[in-house]
């Protein structure tokens, strides 16, 4: 064959082996390119598997008392306390004794005039003398008859009725006395005097002023306090009145005074729930020797809390309400979802106290997202991601 002959047969050739390895490098390209995205494609199912799963964060619950005391309003009152009403009606003649006027046990602070109880008390008297003067006649005729009995100059029965006569009067006698007795201690009501060493906290009167008789036809005249020590009220919420005891102490903020703190002691509760505050009224005694504090004060006070057992708390957010009531959602050790319910013992803001509902070892979900359900798997992060504590040191590093 000549040479021009044998040319088409080489290039042919060539184009065959061309063409064949073409066609290899394009199948490894296209092999490659369906691993790259099988691979891509499982790396995208990975990641998608791992975003449904939420990732969350635990925190163990506080089982130290945050705040182990209460802060509640109170009132200051006087620790004795008399309202001053009349005796004797009549007009007030004159008084000793203004607001602010510190008095002794029976100082005079008021005098009455009462012209009508002079007059019963001088009708009196003269009732009384009248009556005595009846019974000493009585008893001198008497005596006279029965000297007169050894003659049968008078009977016995005459005798007899002459004795009875006596009697009658001298009874007569004692009620007169009785009712003399009577109208003079009326009479020494006149004047007004202080019950006991205090303050005039009132007045409420003055010269020429009628007065009646009795506490219930308006003011009282005088009001006489006793402030060297004060009664502090205050009313507890029910659910902490077993937390304070009888001889608890607690600090009082006055706001006339904004850089001091004046102590106070526990000493009376009324052991009765008022139905319409929920409350207990407990009753404190400050001592006010030195007169700084007044009756009638407003003072927020402090009172330590005394408790079998500590309270657990939690971050606020870790709360849920819903149509299931309040519950926390909490992670078990196979980091699942475990939903309990709780009661709120106190609200601190931030933190809440719990009254029951969880134990010191669950792992609270401090802000669970939504749509959790029990029995859902979850991711923890931070330090509760190993699972649930098994020594105290552990629990102190996680709460800390």
């Amino acid at each position: 064959m000549p040479p021009t002959e044998q040319r088409p047969s080489v290039s042919r050739r060539k184009l065959g082996i061309f063409g064949v390895v073409a066609l290899v490098g394009a199948g490894l390209i296209v092999g490659t390119g369906i691993r790259a995205r099988e691979e891509q494609g499982g790396k995208l199912k990975q990641w998608t598997d791992d975003q449904a799963i939420p990732t969350v964060a635990v925190a163990l619950p506080n089982a130290r008392a945050l705040s182990p005391t209460i802060d509640l309003p109170g009132r200051l009152e006087a620790y004795y306390r008399a309202p001053i009403f009349a005796r004797v009606s009549g007009y007030l003649k004159t008084w000793d004794a203004d607001i602010g006027a510190r008095v002794k046990a029976g100082q005079a602070i008021a005098e009455i005039e009462a012209p009508d109880l002079d007059q019963q008390l001088l009708q009196a008297r003269a009732d009384l003398a009248s009556a005595q003067a009846s019974a000493k006649l009585s008893e001198a005729t008497l005596n006279r008859r029965k000297t007169l009995v050894a003659s049968n100059f008078v009977s016995a029965q005459e005798i007899d009725e002459r004795t009875a006569d006596l009697s009658n009067k001298n009874g007569a006698v004692k009620a007169g006395q009785a009712n003399v007795e009577r109208l003079e201690a009326l009479a020494g009501y006149k004047k007004i005097t202080a019950p006991f060493d205090g303050v005039v906290t009132s007045r409420d009167t003055d010269v020429g002023a009628l007065i009646n008789a009795g506490g219930g036809s308006g003011p009282a005249m005088f009001t006489i306090s006793d402030i060297t020590k004060l009664r502090v009220y205050v009313n507890v919420p029910q659910n902490y009145v077993p937390a304070i005891k009888i001889g608890a102490k607690a600090t009082l903020a006055m706001p006339e005074y904004p850089n001091r703190t004046f102590q106070a002691t526990v000493e009376a509760s009324s052991q009765a729930v008022d139905v319409s505050s929920g409350t207990t009224r407990m009753q404190l005694g400050l001592d006010n020797s030195s007169g700084e504090l007044m009756p009638g004060s407003y003072a927020s006070v402090k009172l330590n809390l005394q408790r079998d057992s500590t309270p657990l708390s939690i971050p606020a957010s870790a709360l849920i309400f819903n149509s299931n009531g309040l519950r926390v959602a909490t992670v078990g050790p196979d980091d699942k979802v475990l939903f309990k319910t709780v009661k709120i013992g106190r609200d601190l803001g931030k933190e809440i106290e719990l009254a029951s509902g969880i134990s010191p070892d669950d792992r609270v979900i401090s802000a669970p997202p939504d749509g959790l359900s029990d029995g859902d798997q979850v991711r923890v992060t931070g330090a509760g991601a190993k699972g649930k504590p098994t020594t105290a040191s552990e629990k102190q590093d996680v709460k800390g």
